[in-house]
């Protein structure tokens, strides 16, 4: 009894399940008689010849042919026109599958107004749709962000579940690297003055609904490529086709012209050309998925051969800031005495390692905190490279460690030898001492040290099995960035880099003959990001980065890329696959059909004929089924994808000629020999 409810549960969501299903179904079925247009097929030109060819049989079934049963005839033009109505419901089903989340997103977008800043100062509601590049708005808690921007003015807490799904809010504020927000998201605290940086029909969300529909989806030159080779195949084909009637003439015979029409079909690559496009569709829909905003499919497939992977230390492998990691106590000091300097030095700064520090401290002691009012702040400057605090007649500093030595007037050969030692070591593992003094007294030493991301250094070990070797960038001295290099497991180190020197890397591994990827989200990133074959910025980072990339995580997560580089090497192994799979078929189909076809007009042929194949109609109406129900059998794989392992290129070449090479030889004879039996079982011929 205590199990009752679990079956009711797994009724209700096969249900949901199928409710979601017969929502993508329905309208994909409509789209695949509206796609029969020859102006949409155009883009296909192989199904294009499938379905004049239909055309053709369909006028061919009335007016008799010798030879051709008007039963046979309907058959064989019903299943082309099967063929192509699946190949068309193949790429509408690809492009259904995001468009339920694009509805939602212009639904959230519509009737959404803003308050735009007049030239006087004050402000006027108008729609968002009127908003253009360099406006100013508005927003306050609860309010809708009405476009993509920078902000201006203000700090405020914003949910980004609408874009991302991720629903913990985040803090964006002016300045720095964290001043960009997406539009159609929302403020849940506070307000923003935010100069609006793209015009309708360019932001975030206006890209990523038409990525999912599929609408601005552009050919990559691999599907150009590809185009080229199947209108070439195509070619031969029909020239192969043209030229078997004088060979029966020659013998005294004659092949109906319905025969004709469709060996042609069978023997054109139509299983991939019926598939082409929905793979396309699917890999950037999967991108989608994955929160990421590609400017075109050539960057989602130069993802799938990256061979190095630069990133950008700070907010990429790290967090971004430094965080107090420990105190070390100078000799004769003790660990309570520290902890009240460091704290007292510490209250009125407002920079993320004050706020690290004060948290840290918080955590370990019980500190009885003065009131703001009773401290004079003394913030930090580039000239003394001290902050801290003045309180009872006292003074609290803490900051870089000649900076403090010269506040309590000490050589760096006179500091306490322990604690001398302790700063040495902070600095080679890659960590920042911070010494921390009350008027002329060392107090002790800060260690602070950039943190790196949770998971980091187990997904860059998956990137070195694809091959794929990662450099970390970082403005940092070698010694620190090696330190930090070794904690996140990456494989090269650039440190002490400038915007010229990521460009100089990039330019040189690209004349080595590499692809190569660019993780960044600052300003100083955007450069590299533009020159990288692949350029993903991070979406919490700056307006410069976003738009020099040609991609965009709407998540920030670094390591995003291993998906992005999975997507591109499935998007190409599963074009490869099918390709394969396909002419393979047809070489298959082409000694399949022939010996049977002929049969009749010479006979020696019959010895050829292995399927023993039981007439000329039966291998014709047999091959034309088995290729209209290929496509349908291939559709999941398509929309799925083949899924790539962790292994070489050699490897994966061999693997998929072993299984769509080999598997495309040999299931054309067993498939078209038991339709062949099935349709005469049934008297069809």
């Amino acid at each position: 009894m205590m199990n009752m409810p679990i079956p009711e549960v797994k009724v209700r969501r096969a249900s949901a399940d199928q409710t979601r299903l017969a929502a993508l179904w329905r309208p994909a079925l409509v789209q695949a008689f509206v796609k029969l247009d020859p102006r949409q097929l155009r883009r296909a030109p192989v199904m294009l010849v499938v379905e004049l060819t239909a055309v053709l049989t369909t006028v061919l079934c009335f007016a008799p042919d010798s030879g051709v049963s008007t039963g046979v005839a309907v058959q064989i033009a019903l299943w082309l026109w099967f063929t192509v109505l699946f190949a068309n419901f193949a790429e509408a089903l690809a492009e259904g599958r995001g468009k339920a989340r694009a509805d939602s997103l212009k639904a959230g977008s519509q009737g959404l107004n803003a308050e735009r800043r007049k030239a006087d100062g004050s402000f006027e509601q108008v729609a968002a749709t009127e908003l253009r590049k360099d406006d100013v708005v508005k927003v306050v808690a609860g309010e809708m962000i009405p476009g993509d921007g920078e902000v201006l003015e203000g700090i405020a807490a914003v949910n980004e579940a609408a874009i991302t799904g991720e629903s913990a809010p985040v803090i964006r504020e002016s300045g720095g690297d964290r001043s960009a927000v997406t539009g159609n998201t929302r403020l849940v605290s506070d307000w923003l003055l935010i100069r609006i940086t793209s015009n309708p029909g360019e932001s975030t969300l206006d890209r990523m609904i038409a990525l999912v529909e599929g609408a601005k989806r552009q050919k990559t030159p691999n599907e150009v490529a590809l185009d080229i080779l199947l209108i070439g195949l195509t070619l031969i084909f029909l020239i192969v086709v043209v030229t078997l009637q004088p060979f029966a003439h020659f013998a005294g015979g004659s092949l109906p012209l319905i025969f004709l029409a469709a060996l042609l079909v069978t023997l054109i690559p139509t299983t991939i050309g019926g598939l082409l496009s929905a793979i396309g569709i699917a890999g950037m829909d999967r991108l989608v998925r994955l929160n990421v905003i590609a400017r075109s499919g050539r960057a989602v497939e130069a993802a799938g051969d990256v061979h190095t992977l630069l990133l950008d230390k700070t907010g990429t492998i790290t967090f971004g800031n430094r965080r107090c990691s420990a105190l070390h106590a100078a000799p004769g000091i003790t660990a309570k005495e520290l902890g009240e300097g460091a704290l007292l030095a510490s209250l009125a700064d407002d920079t993320a390692e004050g706020k690290s520090i004060v948290e840290y401290l918080r955590q370990l002691h019980d500190f009885t905190e003065p009131h703001a009012d009773q401290l004079e702040p003394i913030a930090f400057s580039a000239e003394t490279r001290l902050s801290g605090v003045d309180f009872q007649q006292r003074r609290y500093r803490k900051g870089a460690v000649d900076a403090v030595l010269g506040f309590v007037g000490l050589q760096r050969l006179e500091m306490p030898v322990p604690l001398a030692k302790e700063v040495e070591r902070i600095a080679q593992s890659g960590g920042t001492p911070l010494l921390v003094c009350v008027d002329r007294r060392l107090l002790g030493v800060i260690h602070l040290k950039d943190v790196v991301k949770p998971g980091i250094r187990e997904r860059f070990a998956e990137l070195r099995r694809l091959g794929i070797r990662t450099v970390m960038v970082t403005g940092d001295n070698p010694l620190t960035a090696a330190a930090i290099a070794a904690e996140a497991g990456v494989d090269d180190v650039l440190a002490e880099a400038t915007p010229e020197k990521k460009l100089a890397r990039i330019r040189q591994e690209q004349n080595d003959g590499r692809l190569v990827a660019m993780c960044g989200d600052g300003a100083n990133d955007a450069p590299a990001l533009a020159q990288a074959d692949v350029g993903v910025a991070m979406n919490d980072g700056t307006q410069a980065a976003r738009e020099a990339a040609n991609m965009v995580d709407l998540d920030s997560d670094p390591t995003k890329l291993l998906d992005v580089v999975q997507v591109g090497k499935e998007l190409l192994v599963t074009r490869g696959a099918l390709t394969t799979f396909s002419i393979a078929n047809d070489v298959a189909k082409y000694f399949a059909i022939l010996p049977a076809l002929f049969a009749a007009i010479y006979p020696q042929l019959g010895v050829l004929n292995l399927m023993q194949l039981a007439s000329p109609q039966s291998a014709i109406l047999s091959a034309i089924v088995f290729n209209a129900l290929i496509i349908v059998v291939l559709i999941p794989l398509a929309l799925r994808g083949v899924r790539v392992q962790a292994a070489s290129a050699a490897h994966l070449l061999r693997r998929n000629l072993l299984i769509y090479g080999v598997g495309g030889l040999l299931v054309p004879f067993a498939g078209i020999k038991l339709i062949d039996l099935l349709l005469n079982a049934l008297h069809l011929v």
